[in-house]
């Protein structure tokens, strides 16, 4: 099987998207018979080429990038991306140097789109991957953009020979835009041999708090978790907020912190690269995430698989990762004042802390990459049969 994947995000470029992509690619990479070629973006201005094994490819095409903002992508980029990939990827079928039998799209815009117009070209099935912010409503920064992309969403998910969001939350959300549109849920996995407890590098002098490698953007509600931090400082002097990443929304967060006052509460660590993130994980105690909307937090999965008690909004996908009061505290969006009471009740007790933890982690082993890759595969497979 040859499977064309697009999705304008690979690491070091993007978020979760990025990563659940390099993690299938990885997984892919140990099965015979399953080819694949990725196109997707660099960042500087050349075209690059990488080898993954001797069936998967990588091209990254050129799409004025700025390099110092990695994290985010904005409507030039993707509209950049998707003229190129479409024409790139017209002239490799043209040219006979590349054939495929099924198209994996991540985001139904804008990469759905430019499948959709080579099914229409070259008859070429394709299915398409649900992320997030593809979704209209998920996001507040695209609220203005939704109304204009909902009939032409609508229109790539019709053709689609599958529709996947990565969580319940986010087919809920899905639904909204097309009820009578059929969805095949395939949850974000988790590389539980590499992220994994280790006591030894656990930080006993303080009470470390993080909310994971991700994006630092207005949607993950950092602000909240700042403002309960500061709410408990005095009581707790030994707690800690370490905020791995880098977005839209760190200055703001630097300016909050100052207010504050919790300059030495609260470090900006900046990007970490993906391979280097697991010892953040260990170190801490706790993980929260405030976020006001998620599809599947690969944060939070790597959080579970370092076993970590998690305190997370109610939304997105974290009902389908948190039992409330056996791995984790559900709080309402928006609120300082709850996401402070649930951390000092872990900080009140620590067996209630160990407990959750090791909740945590048996979660987290039920939920490989390795799984993921196969319901993928198998459903690009039926496709390829059935088209």
């Amino acid at each position: 099987m040859k499977v064309l994947f697009l999705n304008y995000e690979y690491p070091p470029l993007g978020g979760g998207a990025a990563n659940a992509t390099a993690a299938l690619l990885t997984e892919w990479q140990a099965v015979k018979g399953v080819e694949v070629l990725l196109v997707t973006s660099s960042i500087g201005r050349e075209f690059e080429r990488k080898q993954l094994g001797p069936d998967i490819k990588i091209h990254r095409l050129p799409i004025g990038k700025n390099p110092r903002n990695l994290h985010h992508q904005s409507l030039w980029n993707l509209l950049v991306y998707s003229a190129r990939a479409w024409w790139y990827v017209r002239q490799l079928i043209r040219s006979q140097q590349f054939q495929f039998d099924v198209t994996l799209a991540f985001f139904g815009v804008p990469c759905g789109f430019v499948a959709l117009l080579l099914k229409w070209e070259f008859g070429s099935p394709y299915i398409v991957s649900l992320r997030g912010s593809d979704v209209p409503g998920y996001s507040r920064k695209y609220a203005w953009l939704y109304p204009l992309l909902r009939p032409i969403i609508r229109f790539v998910w019709k053709g689609a020979a599958a529709v996947i969001p990565n969580s319940a939350g986010l087919e809920a959300l899905a639904r909204k835009t097309a009820p009578s549109q059929s969805f095949t849920i395939i949850e974000n996995g988790v590389d539980t041999k590499r992220f994994m407890p280790d006591p030894s590098k656990r930080l006993t002098n303080l009470f470390v708090i993080t909310p994971g490698a991700s994006r630092v953007t207005e949607r993950k509600g950092l602000n909240y978790l700042i403002e309960a931090v500061a709410l408990l400082a005095s009581r707790y002097p030994h707690i800690q907020l370490k905020v791995m990443g880098d977005g839209s929304a760190r200055p703001s967060l630097e300016v909050l912190v100052k207010e504050k006052k919790l300059e030495d509460k609260v470090a900006f660590l900046g990007r970490i690269p993906r391979e280097k993130t697991v010892p953040y994980y260990q170190e801490a105690s706790l993980f929260v995430l405030p976020s006001l909307n998620e599809g599947m937090s690969n944060a939070m999965l790597e959080a579970l698989a370092s076993g970590l008690p998690i305190i997370a909004t109610d939304t997105g996908g974290t009902r389908e990762l948190v039992t409330d009061g056996v791995n984790g505290i559900v709080v309402p969006l928006q609120s300082a004042e709850k996401i402070a009471e649930a951390i000092e009740g872990f900080l009140q007790d620590s067996d209630r802390l160990r407990r959750f933890g090791e909740a945590s982690r048996a979660r987290a082993e039920a939920q490989s990459w390795s799984s993921v890759a196969r319901q993928f595969r198998n459903i690009l497979e039926e496709t390829k049969k059935s088209s």
